[in-house]
């Protein structure tokens, strides 16, 4: 790993970002963050796993977690013993899954959402960080009618009820999101249900209201956000509505890839590859009704991701096409974000902090 510069102790707060090393990435970056201007000075980098194209930290913060995006598919962990400089905990593990595009951490396991097999897969967590071969392999069944993208499951994204109790898979194969109960006692997954969306709408990326009684389920292929009602009590997902992330008569093909939501609800951020640009929804007071505030540009091209610094000012986008990370100021008002500056980082496609 190259690195530069003082400790991380005498540092802003970090940043994490993932890349495609096929197309030039540099692996996973380490940056810091200016709290006055939300900034990104790069720190380093580690190539030690390919494609890391998503993060995750465990609850701890002192274990970093990225998905290997290839066809074999595979999940590496980094100690953060030193926050700047990630050393890998023994070889990528693979999941048994083709394709893992997203993952998320509970207290026990490593959840990854295998978007070409279409399914999750659940992989222990063992004493100090590093991963066991998988518990589990949870396959999706179905399709959709956009037949280039929906001839069969396709798992896009896992995350983890606030309550510890359930966790969503969001399938842009099935048109559906799928809901698994966590065992108590081991916490691996059991099949609950299965919740259908709009037929062709292709969910991508799931977010939680602030109170966890709301999730919003981005859809790929509409471009559109589901608004769902959530009860962590019955594992129970309801759509109540679906908005338009952009404006009516937008011809560019789009294609949404990551939802933000405030910390107060009052503000819902979506990123639009194609478009290339954020939008801007305002959450009513229920959190039922979202509606399209304003789009402005991403700073760059196709942003993968789009990410809210902890402190709530600065929005992050990894543009992937473009090869940066831009930032912006997010007017505490209106939720409008203005563009502060970007950073060069190739093949971009996550950002998260510690």
């Amino acid at each position: 790993m190259t690195v530069g510069g003082e400790r991380a102790g005498q540092r802003g707060r970090l940043a994490y970002i993932g890349s495609y090393t096929a197309a030039g990435g540099q692996g996973v970056t380490v940056a810091e963050t200016d709290p006055g201007t939300g900034a990104l000075k790069l720190l380093g980098s580690t190539d030690a796993v390919a494609n890391p194209s998503f993060l995750a930290l465990s609850p701890g913060a002192d274990v970093l977690y990225a998905v290997s995006e290839t066809d074999e598919g595979a999940v590496a962990a980094f100690s953060l013993a030193d926050p700047v400089r990630p050393e890998p905990l023994g070889q990528p593990v693979p999941v048994r899954g083709d394709a893992p595009t997203h993952l998320a951490v509970t207290g026990t396991h490593v959840f990854t959402a295998n978007y070409g097999s279409g399914s999750v897969s659940a992989l222990p967590v063992r004493r100090g960080g590093a991963l066991a071969a998988p518990a589990a392999v949870l396959a999706h069944r179905g399709s959709g009618p956009v037949t280039d993208r929906q001839k069969g499951p396709h798992a896009h994204a896992v995350l983890p009820d606030p309550s510890g109790r359930m966790l969503l898979a969001a399938d842009l194969g099935t048109d559906s999101v799928w809901t698994y109960a966590l065992d108590p006692v081991t916490g691996l997954p059991r099949l609950h249900g299965e919740t259908p969306l709009r037929s062709g709408t292709g969910p991508r990326h799931l977010a939680f209201a602030p109170q966890a009684d709301r999730v919003y389920v981005l859809n790929e292929l509409a471009p559109s956000v589901t608004v769902c009602r959530w009860s962590s009590a019955e594992g129970l997902l309801e759509p109540l509505g679906e908005t338009r992330v952009l404006p009516p008569g937008e011809g560019v093909p789009t294609y949404p890839s990551e939802p933000v939501v405030s910390a107060d609800g009052r503000f819902l951020w979506v990123a639009n590859r194609g478009h290339d640009s954020i939008s801007v929804l305002a959450l009513d007071g229920s959190g039922d009704v979202a509606g399209l505030r304003d789009v402005v540009g991403c700073g760059g091209v196709w942003p993968r991701d789009l990410t809210l610094h902890p402190s709530g000012r600065y929005l992050y986008a990894a543009n992937e096409r473009s090869g940066d990370i831009a930032w912006f100021a997010v007017d505490p008002d209106t939720g409008i974000p203005a563009f502060a500056g970007t950073v060069a980082v190739p093949a971009a496609s996550c950002v998260i902090f510690s």
